[in-house]
């Protein structure tokens, strides 16, 4: 008897999968605040130049702006010299150097060493305090790009570990590191240290800080996932998405109240204290205990979930699924190795393609995520939106996928993604600069391009686990998730660097990326009510027959299905989970 089948006689969707999901739920809250965090920050103001006049009184309001512009803010004209950068980042990164008789047009210009920023939005960030603006804009980039380092790393270290150890401890042990690595980064950085001592302390406590989140995402989310059958997975799988949103909702909100980087990550860090005690209130997984052999363990969780569930236990059910696991522990997987993905022509071209879509998605979802304090509005109600749009866009998802498959709506998001973006172009040289058309204009796009990117970025890792096949899916999926945090990784020196140029040319750049992109899926098969190739074989010939008859219906059945068969939640850290797993732990031996 498949474990599947068994579950559903103690109730796969009882009162315990219920109470045990929900808290599982809300610790996927925890690693959006992290990675957004860093928004907030390390924010960058509206700043300029300090007066040399008034040096230790200057402040940036309206009666000293214009003190400052009058004198020493550079012209346009100047600018134009200093080419690739745009007139704006000239204007508050680089001052007048001449003395009182002398006139503006025979000023030269040299860059600033000290700034005043704006109070409006900001009390004080990490950026005013290191002075990471301008020549020294890349530190700032840096930290965020080993954050995703992190990522990286610990998708690889604690999914193994999970595998290894089991879910709940390792769930644990991230909380730990994650509420550790919090603390230290409030209290690393210190004055008295200087720059690089602080700098250095802050830049590895937010590897761990990332490292430990993922070991809650991919753990977390594994654990939700076995703890139901596959009929409730895409429930399971869309829902814990939700949470990712209502993590970035509740974040604003501290953010919002707390103006200071320091009071701000010193009180994330103590919202993160609670989950740690989550070890005495969550299960392990019985899906692993008994693929681990641990049988007696995963019997006395499965009693509890049938006495909660007002469920009876079968003995002799349950005598069957120790028996098929057995058997199945005695068989090795056929593993192709990682040329299997190279060797056939249409095999490479699948591959290259998958790995090409992971990076651009990763680019463009992070890139524009990132950049909400780029809106033309209040940067809070900037991030609220944003936040808000994702979750609308993981609504439509939710509806649509499994109705009208996964290619249509992938290259649909993708290419009006693109579409959009290159709308800046006329809108810059038509519009009259800072126009009220032309902000909200600037603001609609962003909206739209946050809502697009979204829909995609959801969309493929399901269609990506579908399209590799069985033996190779391990290797294809952890290829694919690497490739994703390079595109991450870009994204973010994209915000810094590119936008010094030209503040749209990020958005520009995305637009065209992801247009390519949606040329190049233009080739995939659909795979809804297809089942899950199992060889490379079948693989290409799902390529060469990509042709699909009739409408589309759910592959979601009532918990018997078999591995062939699609699921729908499947997203990132489910296929996390497939390519950690070595050894005989897929459901479809249980």
């Amino acid at each position: 008897m498949k474990f599947d089948t068994f579950l559903a006689t103690i109730n796969d969707w009882g009162k315990f999968q219920k109470v045990k999901y929900t808290l599982i739920c809300l610790t996927y809250m925890l690693p959006p605040i992290m990675v957004y965090t860093y928004t907030f920050t390390t924010a960058i103001p509206n700043f300029r130049c300090i007066n040399p006049a008034a040096i230790g009184t200057d402040k940036y309001n309206e009666a000293s702006n214009d003190w400052f512009d009058s004198m020493y803010k550079p012209t346009a004209e100047q600018c134009n010299a200093l080419k690739p950068l745009s007139v704006k980042e000239c204007q508050r990164c680089f001052i007048q150097s001449r003395t009182n008789n002398q006139s503006s047009v025979n000023a030269e210009l040299r860059k600033c060493n000290e700034y005043v920023y704006e109070r409006k939005h900001y009390t004080k960030t990490l950026v005013e305090e290191w002075t990471m603006v301008c020549g020294r804009l890349s530190y700032r980039s840096n930290v965020q790009v080993i954050f995703f380092v992190g990522y990286m790393v610990g998708s690889l270290v604690f999914g193994v570990l999970a595998d290894k150890y089991g879910r709940r401890p390792i769930m644990s042990v991230s909380f730990i590191l994650m509420s550790v690595s919090g603390f230290l980064c409030v209290f690393g950085p210190q004055k008295i240290y200087g720059f690089w001592p602080s700098y250095i302390i802050f830049v590895t406590a937010r590897f761990l800080l990332a490292c430990s989140t993922r070991g809650i995402s991919v753990s977390g989310f594994v654990l939700g996932s076995e703890l139901v059958g596959p009929s409730k997975r895409l429930l399971t799988g869309i829902v814990i998405e939700y949470f990712f949103a209502f993590g970035q909702l509740f974040l604003v909100l501290f953010a919002y109240y707390i103006r200071t980087w320091r009071a701000l990550t010193g009180a994330i860090s103590l919202f993160t204290v609670p989950f740690i005690f989550f070890y005495f209130i969550l299960p392990e997984s019985p899906r692993w205990l008994i693929s681990q052999g641990r049988y007696d363990e995963a019997e006395k969780i499965l009693r509890g979930i049938a006495t909660e569930n007002n469920r009876n236990f079968d003995e002799v059910a349950y005598e069957q699924v120790k028996e098929e696991q057995k058997i199945s522990m005695l068989n090795k997987h056929n593993q192709e190795g990682f040329m299997g993905l190279f060797r056939s022509k249409i095999m490479f071209i699948i591959s290259m393609n998958l790995f090409f879509q992971w990076l651009v998605q990763n680019l463009v979802f992070y890139g524009i995520s990132q950049n909400t304090g780029s809106w033309d509005l209040n940067p809070y109600l900037s991030f609220t939106i944003s936040a808000l749009v994702e979750l609308a866009a993981y609504i439509v998802v939710h509806l649509i996928l499994d109705r009208i498959g996964r290619k249509l709506p992938y290259c649909l998001f993708a290419i009006l993604f693109g579409v959009v973006a290159l709308l800046v172009l006329p809108i810059q040289k038509f519009m009259p600069e800072d126009s009220y058309e032309k902000k909200v204009s600037l603001n609609i796009i962003n909206i739209s391009l946050k809502f697009f990117a979204s829909a995609s970025y959801a969309i493929i890792y399901i269609y990506a686990n579908e399209l590799f096949p069985t033996n190779l899916r391990n290797t294809g999926m952890g290829i694919c998730s690497m490739v994703a945090r390079i595109g991450a990784i870009i994204g973010t020196y994209c915000n810094d660097a590119l936008a010094r140029i030209w503040i749209l040319l990020p958005v520009f750049l995305y637009g065209i990326v992801s247009l390519i992109a949606a040329v190049l899926a233009l080739m995939f098969p659909e795979t809804l009510n297809k089942p899950l190739p199992q060889t490379v074989a079948e693989a290409e010939r799902m390529a060469v027959i990509s042709t699909r008859n009739g409408k589309p219906q759910s592959t979601i059945t009532n918990g018997t299905e078999r591995e062939g068969q699609s699921l729908t939640g499947n997203n990132e850290d489910i296929i996390l989970k497939d390519q950690l797993q070595r050894n005989n732990t897929d459901d479809n031996q249980l």
